[in-house]
């Protein structure tokens, strides 16, 4: 019996590795001769990094940068096990959770750090990119990170303009004498599950904005002055951002990438499972776990629990989800190799304890599971003999 557990964190309670060792406890619980292989997942948000550089034997680089409210922060980049790729996780840099709730504002939150991150990762040597841009705080539309990376946007009087989206409306020229030129020597691959263009009801204002702490007044002026920075862009560029998909990922920074990077941008968990070879560990697997804190119709829009269930029914294997909870639509999955979905949720609980007890819950989850399903299985074989 081969189990491959590939989760991605429960958001706010445990990260991927710990979900996964987790679920392992409660599978040898179950079966103690089991054989387990761990591979944690993300989709291109929080976690990203760090399970590319697990599952690739990399490493992490600490740089002081400028972080969200535009204050020195300390981050990190990964180089990946080849010594080649640089990670950058843009959540490290200008992330959501860098700012406590009542501090969110995007129309003052900078992505300068992460333009900071590439730029210290290229004077390092690094050519290769693998760039996830989940988790964001911002809504500058990535104008910040070009400031960091030499470009000059300024406003009527020939000043810089200053730090996030608010500032966007001031964009009078863009200068790109003193674009880092090692740009274009390099190549940025785009993590990201956003699809969603740049302005408008679907834009990053609207959909993303208010997370991030804007209020309905603030989304109305967010999107006008993304609008107007996009007119600057295709004006400089010859590349209309406006309804481009992908564009509004990460307040707008997608947009950034596609107008002045060589950049590819591919749906995050397709990224994670790229570098983590999961096709490789699926070898004689008879089934797969996997799972996050929230399972729902939109999980089959990219989420960690689609991929890996894709990837593992194009051989034929089975996959079960463990969420922390179970929404609508979930029916969708089963069509994508998906068998069943479980939530960990066993009696009437507060959204605090269950967070607090998710270890707990995923071992006692996964047990049953796995007894379930091997009962069954035995079962069917007894059947046919």
């Amino acid at each position: 019996m081969k189990i491959l557990i590939a989760p991605d964190s429960f958001k706010g309670s445990v990260t991927a590795i710990e979900a996964a060792l987790s679920i392992e406890k409660g599978i040898i619980n179950a079966f103690p001769h089991a054989e387990t292989k761990l591979i944690p997942m993300a989709d291109g948000g929080e976690g990203t990094m760090e399970n590319l550089i697990t599952s690739t034997a990399g490493h992490k680089v600490a740089v002081t940068v400028t972080g969200p409210l535009g204050k020195p922060i300390e981050a990190f980049f990964g180089v990946l096990g080849d010594n080649e790729t640089c990670i950058i996780e843009m959540a490290s840099a200008s992330g959501l959770d860098l700012i406590s709730f009542s501090e969110r504002n995007p129309l003052t939150a900078t992505t300068f750090g992460t333009g900071e991150l590439i730029k210290r990762a290229l004077d390092d040597g690094y050519r290769k990119f693998v760039l996830a841009i989940g988790g964001s705080a911002t809504n500058d539309g990535g104008v910040g990170m070009l400031q960091a990376l030499g470009i000059q946007i300024l406003d009527k009087s020939g000043n810089d303009i200053g730090f996030g989206g608010g500032a966007l409306s001031q964009i009078h020229e863009v200068r790109m004498d003193h674009f880092d030129k090692r740009i274009y020597e390099s190549h940025f691959l785009i993590a990201s599950d956003v699809e969603n263009p740049l302005v408008g009801d679907n834009g990053a204002s609207h959909v993303f904005g208010p997370q991030k702490g804007a209020t309905d007044e603030m989304v109305q002026i967010l999107d006008q002055n993304l609008t107007h920075w996009a007119n600057v862009v295709e004006q400089v560029t010859g590349i209309r951002l406006h309804d481009m998909p992908g564009a509004g990922a990460a307040g707008g920074i997608g947009g950034a990438f596609q107008a002045f990077f060589p950049s590819t941008m591919k749906r995050g968990i397709d990224v994670v499972i790229q570098y983590s070879k999961l096709v490789d560990h699926l070898e004689d697997v008879d089934l797969v776990i996997t799972g996050e804190g929230q399972v729902d119709f939109q999980t089959a829009f990219g989420k960690t629990p689609m991929g890996v269930a894709q990837t593992a029914n194009k051989l034929n294997i089975p996959t079960i989800i463990i969420a922390g909870s179970v929404g609508k639509g979930i029916q969708t999955l089963y069509q994508f190799g998906v068998i069943a979905v479980f939530s960990i949720i066993n009696r009437p609980l507060r959204l605090e304890d269950a967070m607090q007890e998710t270890k707990k819950l995923l071992e006692q989850t996964a047990e049953q599971v796995c007894r379930t399903y091997f009962f069954n299985r035995q079962g069917e074989k007894r059947n046919e003999d």
